[in-house]
């Protein structure tokens, strides 16, 4: 053995020692101290218990004191162990390989392993891939772990069985991965649903059945279909070798019910489909398993522009549908509902021709018309221009309110701008149309004064109901009478119409033209240039004619 005299051991080393006497279970160990250590043998493990130590052993123990207060050396064989395992562990920690251990005790969080002196953690998570109620058969078995944390300052080692059995499972998928092939039939069991679809144990390795590749039919969640536990027949649709991640499908088992779409739906042809599902922009109609088409919301009515699809139409609700578009590359079929009833402004053109007369509700009042409600759910719009012969539109607005019933003509109906326009005004006859040729240009008049103001006077024309303007320029060839207060209502006044405009109605009337134009007439027939007869003499004489007339 070799002294220990001319080197010391320190306290808290691991140092040889030779066993020089057995004593009742106790080992006497001299480690080169001045005085030996007691060691019990059942420390020993097996070796003490089946007598391998005896009087002449070579042991390693650990120093935990050099002298006791009864001048012994405090020696532990399990502290040897322990630090014997801790530089064992830390190599096989280093290379990141396997370590042997027991587990023989359950503690809060987990439970403590054995690793051949040296004790661990093992947290509950990190026991099996998936959680255990009954961990006793896994007690006091020796078997593999892998250390995921060591600590020497603490003493604390974590270690992992999950670890084992994932790199195990990892090689066995990666085996049965190796054998499958894409376009591969394969029998397999529903481990798990989803509502993205459903997980299939393919023998070792769990391959996904999305909700879509179930069926071609729309199906709203896998549970309709599958039940776990159930055996079914899928088809491998894609495999990921770096992720073992396996894609199935079921429905491409059966026929594609979108080969030969568009012969079997053309455009124009109406069918009779489902409500499947409802959306805001629309609903989806089944015209048959596995194909479905799209109203879209603007095609599911003519007149209800800003609805939602829900209101129109219900899950489960049986409707006719015309096939609007069909794209089989994208697997899309558009269909129109509005198009299976007859558009309302091409039924209302057909009732109520331009020219006739209808009743209708006052359903909006704008700052440029009514909007009159007319049957069929539609609209009629009633310009301002067309509320009233003689006066000006937003003045005859202001007799109108929400809720009154009015008649109106159809002036126009615009089935592809879908517009109906009405006049309220050609209900009456148009008094302009009623004076007739009186109202050409250079004709005389004859009116009431209605109205007197700066600008001129008021008049209306005698036997009609037409209105016109005479401004003050034109009230009198002599500048000095051109005032307007000259005028009294009701007073008779006789002018001559200098334009009339039969589209617009406007008129404009001179008495001042008037009196030029009798001067030039009265020149003309009453005096000549050389007779010698004043301005005055021949207006006289005209005057005297026509009131002899009158």
């Amino acid at each position: 053995m070799d002294s220990f005299v001319d080197n010391e051991p320190l306290e808290g080393t691991v140092v040889k020692g030779k066993v020089i006497a057995i004593e009742n279970d106790l080992a006497i160990i001299d480690v080169g101290l001045k005085t030996e250590g007691r060691i019990a043998l059942k420390e020993f493990g097996q070796a003490g218990r089946d007598g391998t130590i005896k009087v002449g052993s070579d042991v390693e123990v650990y120093v935990d004191r050099v002298e006791n207060a009864v001048g012994e050396a405090v020696l532990s064989r399990e502290k040897a162990r322990r630090e014997e395992s801790w530089v064992r562990l830390e190599e096989m920690h280093n290379k990141n390989e396997r370590v042997e251990g027991v587990i023989f005790n359950q503690v809060k969080g987990g439970f403590t392993v054995d690793l051949e002196g040296a004790i661990a953690f093992l947290p509950r998570s990190q026991v099996d891939i998936r959680p255990i109620r009954d961990i006793g058969p896994l007690m006091n078995v020796p078997q593999p772990f892998q250390i995921l944390k060591m600590d020497k300052r603490r003493g604390n080692i974590v270690v992992s069985r999950r670890a084992i059995l994932e790199e195990s499972r990892a090689e066995q998928r990666s085996e049965i991965v190796q054998q499958l092939e894409e376009g591969q039939i394969v029998d397999g069991v529903v481990k798990n649903i989803t509502d993205y679809g459903a997980f299939v144990d393919l023998g070792g390795i769990d391959g996904l059945l999305h909700v879509t590749d179930i069926a071609w039919r729309r199906v709203n969640h896998p549970s309709e279909v599958l039940s776990i536990g159930e055996t079914i027949k899928v088809q491998i649709v894609r495999i990921n070798h770096e992720s073992h991640r396996i894609s199935l499908g079921m429905k491409q088992l059966q026929a594609d019910p979108w080969e030969g779409i568009a012969a079997k739906y053309p455009l124009g042809a109406r069918f009779t489909g489902r409500v499947t599902n409802i959306t805001d922009y629309g609903a989806f109609v089944e015209l048959e398993p596995g194909i479905e088409g799209l109203i879209h919301v603007s095609e599911m009515s003519w007149t209800k522009k800003n609805v939602h699809p829900g209101k129109i139409v219900s899950t489960s609700q049986e409707v006719e549908v015309m096939v609007l578009e069909v794209d089989p590359e994208k697997r899309r079929i558009s269909l129109g509902l509005k198009q299976t009833l007859q558009n309302p402004w091409e039924a209302f053109a057909e009732k109520h021709p331009v020219g006739s007369t209808i009743e209708g509700e006052v359903k909006n009042k704008t700052e440029f018309g009514l909007f009159i409600g007319l049957e069929g759910d539609v609209d009629g719009m009633v310009h301002l221009s067309d509320l009233d012969w003689q006066r000006p539109g937003e003045q005859a607005l202001e007799d109108y309110n929400r809720g009154d019933m009015v008649h109106a003509k159809v002036l126009d109906v615009d089935v592809e701008k879908e517009r109906i326009s009405l006049g309220i005004k050609q209900v009456g006859n148009d008094p302009y149309e009623e004076a007739g040729d009186t109202l050409k240009k250079g004709a005389v008049v004859t009116g009431t004064v209605t109205d007197v103001n700066d600008g001129g006077i008021e008049v209306k024309l005698a036997d009609s109901e037409v209105t016109a303007f005479i401004r003050r320029a034109d009230l009198s060839r002599d500048r000095n009478d051109q005032r307007p207060e000259r005028f009294a209502k009701g007073d008779k006044v006789d002018a001559r119409v200098t334009q009339y405009d039969r589209k617009t109605h406007r008129i404009s009337l001179s008495i001042k033209a008037l009196e030029i134009a009798e001067e030039k007439e009265a020149v003309a027939q009453y005096g000549s240039s050389d007779s010698g007869a004043s301005l005055g003499d021949i207006l006289g004489a005209a005057l005297k004619s026509k009131s002899e007339e009158n």
